[in-house]
């Protein structure tokens, strides 16, 4: 192949070859006839020297163009060089804004776990044991311990979330305290295949579960059946809940068939996050709160809500249908994170994730301002030197420096306000000395400043980020063909001496 490709490039270029042997042999010095007279040898060397300088006049005005263009190839190789290596402090750059990023998250938990964690609710449900006949390997027949669980028939969720913001160093912590109140009834319901004579009523109790003990404001207390039950730490069973809270109840005989009304006030806090299982047959939970940032999830989505400044209303509805177990279970088999749903209250001035976003736009910042101070120049006739580049490369990547410093203490839009104005004063006024024009200086301000807003639109838009970026690249490739269509590249010095406006 490479042979291939300089034989191709002999035969495109054998006239300038064969033009430059052509020079070399006419550089040689002349042969002398000596059988001819002194002053016709005189005569015939000057001709020859005259000849030579025709020619090599010629040859250098040939030559000329070429020159010009291998020293913009060269340049233009060196600023594409320069283009990637400015790449590099980018990625420390990255570095830096995980770093802040990771230290945030654990000032977050530090303060999290000091308070309370995020906090996940399960709605009241019963445990009553019982014993079944099992004949054991001797034969003989023994007493085995099970147990019913029994869940909610109805029930109504009322909650309020406050939220708090609290301050650690440099950083904020969203901590909450929530205020919730759940009503409903039990239908005391045995299955045909369990004898209630077996039922150990006096081991029977009321059980709810809990993420975080921490978080627990103040004495829960149930009313169920009429009578007031104060909940503590521990549950008879881990099969739908590790942690929670349970105390013994007063069931008899009397009370199957019944249904068996609660009502049970709770006050927790926590961080960020409330979610609640919907382990009833019929349920609704109704959460307001003043945080007028909420990202609704988990594995249902609210049918009802409303967001405002003034913060967020939402309500979540449940029937048989929409839960694959009944009210009466022998056990639990299924996982209540496949369930779980609820609320988690954002911070709305994430500003690493969008220093983060902005940083991955590095390379559009560097290589079209390198590439506008490369049309300039060859413009303006006044070469750029690589430490130059270079120079103006730190400037565009220390602007991200200072968006992720200032954005800690102040928003993020006025934070980039600062820093992007801050960079393109700097980069101006360095063009400004350099090209000796304030109209060139302010050609590098108006595109520079235009550049900066389309990135900020870009980091600002969510859904919509990829479709206008790649409308705007469009553009801004076909403003640099517009602007660059007349440059002679082969050769520069025919070039206008003040860059096109646009």
């Amino acid at each position: 192949i490479l042979a291939a490709c300089n034989a191709v490039a002999f035969v495109l270029n054998f006239h300038k070859i064969a033009q430059y042997f052509i020079q070399l042999e006419n550089d040689a010095e002349p042969a002398i006839d000596y059988s001819m007279d002194y002053k016709d040898s005189i005569v015939i060397t000057e001709n020859q020297i005259n000849t030579n300088m025709e020619t090599s006049e010629e040859f250098q005005k040939n030559r000329e163009p070429q020159s010009s263009s291998n020293k913009i190839m060269i340049k233009a190789i060196i600023t594409g060089v320069l283009i990637l290596a400015m790449l590099i402090p980018s990625l420390f750059v990255s570095s830096l804004v995980t770093e802040r990023e990771q230290r945030q998250k654990e000032v977050v938990q530090e303060v999290s776990s000091k308070w309370a964690l995020r906090q996940t609710i399960t709605a009241p449900y019963l445990f009553i044991p019982y014993t079944v006949n099992q004949t054991g390997e001797d034969g003989k027949v023994i007493k085995v311990q099970e147990h019913l669980l029994l869940l909610p028939e109805n029930l109504s969720v009322e909650g309020n979330i406050t939220p708090e913001e609290r301050p650690r160093s440099i950083y904020k912590v969203l901590l909450y305290k929530s205020s919730t109140t759940s009503k409903g009834n039990f239908l005391l319901q045995i299955p045909k295949d369990i004898d209630t004579a077996s039922l150990q009523l006096s081991e029977a109790r009321i059980c709810m579960g809990i993420t975080d003990f921490k978080g627990i404001e103040e004495k829960i207390i149930i009313n169920l059946n009429g009578s007031n039950y104060g909940l503590g730490a521990g549950l008879p069973t881990d099969e739908i809940d590790a942690t929670g809270l349970s105390a013994p109840i007063n069931l008899s005989l009397a009370d199957i068939g019944k249904s068996i009304a609660f009502n049970m006030p709770l006050k927790i806090k926590g961080s960020e996050q409330l979610h609640f299982v919907p382990l009833a047959g019929n349920s609704s939970f109704n959460i307001n709160s003043t945080w007028n940032s909420p990202s609704f999830d988990g594995n249902v989505l609210p049918g009802e809500r409303t967001v405002t400044d003034s913060g967020f209303t939402a309500q979540w509805t449940f029937s048989k249908a929409n839960l694959p177990f009944g009210t009466v279970l022998k056990d639990f088999k299924f996982g209540k994170e496949n369930f779980a749903f609820g609320v988690t209250m954002v911070q709305p001035a994430d500003q690493y994730a969008k220093t983060m976003r902005s940083v991955k736009y590095a390379i559009l910042f560097i290589g079209l301002t390198f590439c506008l101070f490369f049309i300039i120049e060859l413009m303006q006739k006044k070469p750029f030197h690589p430490v130059q580049y270079v120079l103006v490369g730190l400037a565009i990547t220390i602007f991200y420096t200072l968006l992720l410093s200032i954005s800690e203490f102040i928003l993020f839009n006025i934070a980039y306000l600062i820093s992007a104005f801050a960079t393109v004063m700097l980069i101006t006024f360095y063009a400004k000395s350099h090209f000796k024009s304030w109209k060139v200086a302010m050609v590098f301000a108006g595109i520079l400043s235009g550049l900066y807003s389309f990135i900020f639109v870009l980091i600002s838009l969510e859904d919509t980020a990829l479709l206008v970026g790649s409308i705007g690249l469009f553009v801004v490739l076909a403003i640099v063909m517009y602007v660059s269509r007349k440059i002679n590249w082969y050769n520069p010095s025919l070039n206008n001496t003040q860059p096109e406006a646009v």
